[in-house]
């Protein structure tokens, strides 16, 4: 989390800043806000501020949302940037109606299924050779979504809502352990790129903390496209820098650390940037004990597996804790089975009907146990059969960590779900030299080899292609209007960290910034159980005799923002307490 007070009036406005004159004018207040007239919740308080100065001086959702994104590519520039892609997931209270923005990366039109292996032996590059390299850079998503979604519900131009994330570039922030953190985990990476080390190693080291880091070049960028719009990114000068970079990587004569694979360059072409545009696929809508869950369609497979998931523990007893936690891990092995075997880019709408179908649900819920816990990993179902009848058993690897995800909702009810990432904290590594932001390594979300068996797997690298993602922004109804929005970072924990909130709060009845707060377990089809050390403790004694087992501690899973539209039109804003170094939520009034 970035600290604010660097931010001089003239950057975001001193009522962000300042404490409250009044119950009416409610600055950033922590990880949970309440009240009314809109609100944002982001993993960061300075892009939360950002999103609140749109929303306070007439702006929609969409428009805060976008001055959002816009101040996390400074402010978490890791996570998120020019550079980055996501899915959007939008409520629009005129029209009662969700809709949805693809702008996952695409791979370039020369693309094969060979991509990620060397053929110099045939065999699979390492995930870190792959990443660090410009062969894992697809063509970014982020500036097209930002652009058609202002076109088609914003008030506000891209210009103007890219000004505040230009100025808290020029002027800097307070450089936390967080990112210090994030920088010193990257070091041998970024150190072997001349601009990547002048950015974020200055005199070959993380910066220290409580200096102040200022990105002038990245400034420089938003102010380019704030003038001549996104075409100066997919067929201009910047995205000819973008592919300059990708394929002349500035490898420097004189690295910082060690790196013990080749750098390789990347085929990405300014044709494949002026080719890329957004998507709108149908949202995903399953029934979970009478509210409508909205999610995101493929490329994304968090739509169809939270739905499956959901669905398989609509009848468990919410009374029984134990039982509760037993069947949602079981649910979500059982939907990553799914996942892994049926859902890419290109899969079916049929396919991805029945996945998300009730029928379907009983019978994948028919191999569930209530005494004893299935064997990982679990078979996926057999799509074209009936009962419990599944297929060879698969395992579908996962590397993206670096996500971070927005909750934004406006006075007239508007509400926008987004979550966004470069895939690893880092992406590839390598920013662009002169324009301050740095590449996705979304391309190794693909899968490297066949992992199906004799089936076909759907996320094999392909011409154009949009890796399949992990990415779950949900929009859940009731009666039609909002009742919960949320979403979260995480790879493929994502999913199951969703999924638990959405458990949490609504079959273990939680309120809503207890549901963020409690102790996550994730489980992804794997042997063990990934696990936060109080998950594991609070309720492995209880878990472990029905046979789960725990892999290694995590620190932490995920990194949520949500939403709950309460009576009367009140709001509940809610981030993470601690994960992540915590997030800021704020509402436009505290009181009616």
């Amino acid at each position: 989390m970035r600290i604010l007070p660097v931010l001089a009036a003239a950057t975001l406005s001193s009522t962000l800043i300042a404490a409250p004159a009044s119950a009416s004018t409610n600055p950033v207040l922590g990880p949970t806000a309440y009240g009314y007239g809109g609100g944002i919740a982001t993993v960061d308080a300075t892009a939360t501020a950002a999103g609140l100065h749109v929303l306070r001086h007439g702006g929609n959702a969409i428009d805060a949302a976008v001055a959002a994104a816009a101040t996390l590519g400074v402010t978490e520039p890791f996570v998120a940037g020019p550079a980055s892609g996501g899915f959007l997931v939008y409520y629009d209270a005129k029209r009662h109606k969700v809709s949805t923005i693809d702008g996952r990366e695409t791979g370039p039109a020369t693309m094969t299924p060979t991509y990620f292996i060397d053929p110099v032996d045939g065999l699979p590059y390492d995930f870190q050779e792959a990443r660090v390299s410009g062969l894992s850079t697809g063509v970014p998503g982020a500036l097209a979504t930002w652009d058609a979604a202002l076109r088609q519900w914003g008030t506000r131009s891209l210009g103007s809502v890219l000004k505040p994330a230009a100025a808290v570039a020029d002027r800097g922030f307070t450089v936390d352990a967080q990112f210090r953190q994030q920088i010193n985990d990257n070091l041998a990476a970024f150190g072997q790129f001349d601009s990547t080390k002048a950015l974020y190693l200055p005199g070959g080291a993380p910066p220290a903390l409580g200096t102040i880091q200022r990105n002038p070049d990245l400034a420089d960028t938003y102010r380019q496209i704030a003038r001549q719009g996104i075409d100066s990114f997919y067929r201009g000068p910047i995205g000819a820098d973008l592919v300059k970079t990708v394929q002349h990587p500035p490898v420097s004569a004189n690295p910082v650390g060690t790196w013990a694979y080749p750098i390789r360059p990347g085929v990405l072409t300014q044709d494949d940037l002026a080719a890329y545009r957004v998507r709108r696929p149908a949202p995903t809508v399953s029934d979970f004990q009478g509210l409508d869950v909205y999610g995101m369609s493929t490329p994304s497979s968090g739509g169809t597996a939270v739905g499956e998931a959901l669905n398989i523990l609509e009848k468990v007893d919410p009374s029984d804790v134990t039982q509760v936690l037993h069947t949602y891990l079981e649910a979500s092995a059982l939907a990553f089975a799914d996942r892994g075997r049926y859902v890419g880019a290109y899969t079916p709408q049929d396919v991805l009907q029945k996945l998300i179908s009730d029928r379907w649900a009983g019978q994948r819920a028919c191999q569930i146990s209530p005494a004893k816990a299935l064997i990982k990993p679990v078979a996926p179902g057999d799509i074209d059969a009936s009962g419990c009848t599944p297929a060879p058993a698969t395992l579908t690897p996962d590397n993206g960590l670096s996500t971070t995800n927005i909750t934004v909702a406006d006075r007239w009810g508007n509400v926008v779900e987004w979550t966004f990432t470069l895939e690893q904290f880092g992406g590839n590594g390598i920013v662009v030299p002169g324009r301050g932001f740095m590449l996705n390594n979304e391309l190794t979300d693909f899968n490297f080899t066949p992992t199906q068996g004799a089936a076909p797997d759907p996320n094999l690298p392909g011409p154009g292609k949009r890796p399949r993602s992990s990415m779950s922004p949900t929009i859940v109804l009731k009666h039609g209007k909002p009742f919960l929005a949320l979403g979260s970072p995480g790879g493929a924990s994502i999913i199951t960290t969703v999924l638990q909130i959405l458990v949490n709060r609504l079959v273990l009845d939680m309120d809503l910034p207890t549901a963020l707060a409690a102790p996550r377990g994730s489980q992804r089809n794997t042997a063990g159980i990934q696990a936060e050390p109080a998950f594991r403790t609070r309720y492995g004694p209880a878990l472990t005799p029905l046979g789960h087992s725990f892999g290694p501690d995590m620190a932490e899973i995920g990194a949520a923002t949500a939403m709950e539209f309460t009576a009367h039109g009140g709001i509940i804003a809610s981030a993470e307490p601690t994960r992540r170094g915590g997030g800021s939520a704020g509402v436009i009034h505290r009181t009616r």
